[in-house]
This record gives C-alpha cells, sequence and structure tokens, in this order.
C-alpha cells in the first residue's frame, strides 16, 4: 500500500524518551539538510558493494526530538518482519548514542542519485557506516530513544543479535 502510493502516507516517528516526539513525512525529510557518502556496505556474509547514499544525519534530528538524560541507545522499528506473521520476527536493530551521534550516521533516503529503491529499504533505511551491514536497518518506520534494550526482542538489541550475531559490528 505505501509503495503503491509512492509513500504518501508514511511517517516517521521519532519517541521514546524525549522532550518533544516527532512525526515526519518523506517529503519533510528530503527538505532537512542532507549529505551524501559514497561508503562500502560490507556484509558479513563476505561480500561488499560500494554506494553513494544520500539522507538527513540521525543526531540533529535526536536533538531536535530533545533526547532525556537516560537515553542511552536508539531502537529502530521496521515495516518488515521476514516473511512472517510473528511478532517476535519484527525486525529492529538498535545503536548507542556514540554511533547515532556520528556524522555518517544518516537515514537515507536516496541511493546513487536515485530514491531508494524498496529492495534497498525504502522510504527510509539506517546507514551506521562503523558496522557491518546487518546493523544497517531497512524499511525505518519508528526511531525509539531507550535506556535500555532489555524490552525489545530477546534482549540483544537487534533482530540479528537476537539470533547469535553480536551487538556491535564495528569495521
Amino acid at each position: 500500500r505505501m509503495v503503491a502510493n509512492n509513500f504518501a502516507d508514511w511517517r516517521l516517528a521519532i519517541d521514546g524518551l524525549v522532550h518533544a516526539p516527532l512525526s515526519l513525512s518523506l517529503a519533510e525529510i528530503r527538505q532537512l539538510p542532507a549529505r551524501t557518502q559514497i561508503t562500502r556496505h560490507d556484509c558479513v556474509e563476505g561480500w561488499s558493494a560500494i554506494g553513494g547514499w544520500t539522507g538527513t544525519a540521525l543526531g540533529p534530528l535526536l536533538k531536535a526530538a530533545g533526547l532525556l538524560p537516560q537515553a542511552r541507545f536508539v531502537v529502530f522499528h521496521c515495516a518488515d518482519r521476514l516473511g512472517s506473521a510473528d511478532p517476535s520476527d519484527q525486525y529492529y536493530e538498535s545503536i548507542d548514542l556514540v554511533d547515532a551521534f556520528h556524522p555518517q550516521t544518516i537515514l537515507a533516503y536516496a541511493l546513487n542519485g536515485q530514491a531508494l529503491p524498496v529492495g534497498h529499504g525504502a522510504p527510509l533505511r539506517l546507514r551506521v557506516e562503523r558496522q557491518l551491514g546487518y546493523k544497517q536497518a531497512k524499511f525505518v518506520m519508528r526511531v525509539e530513544a531507550v535506556d535500555s534494550l532489555a524490552r525489545f526482542g530477546k534482549g540483544r538489541g537487534g533482530y540479528w543479535p537476537d539470533r547469535g550475531y553480536e551487538w556491535y559490528a564495528g569495521i
């Protein structure tokens, strides 16, 4: 449905431990200051690819929402369930505030000068360039500031960490 109407009804929520929760349309996000970065995506499976990602930095969005002092992580809630109706298969990922405020951490809406394709996570995906590909959450719907990762999934901070991968996947 969202693809059929070109994401006109899609909104990104930024909430949790913030003073002023945000709800932004894709058009509003595209109007924010943006950066384009050409980076290599490294997959844990051994392949890599270079792409030009365009999006808005995550840090200023978190500042605009007004993080509360107890916030330690941000959790990315995604639209995909990886082919399952089981709520435990809802894809999510998290990073700490150090990575969230890194200048190369962006919410990308374009790849190689074109609107982000659905196969690459449209309408919005996380690019956290200091970590492996499984940390680059696709189909982001909500960014939640939290003090602990214990209440999400199996408490390990992400869909893949819940299944045995490392939470911090630094490269």
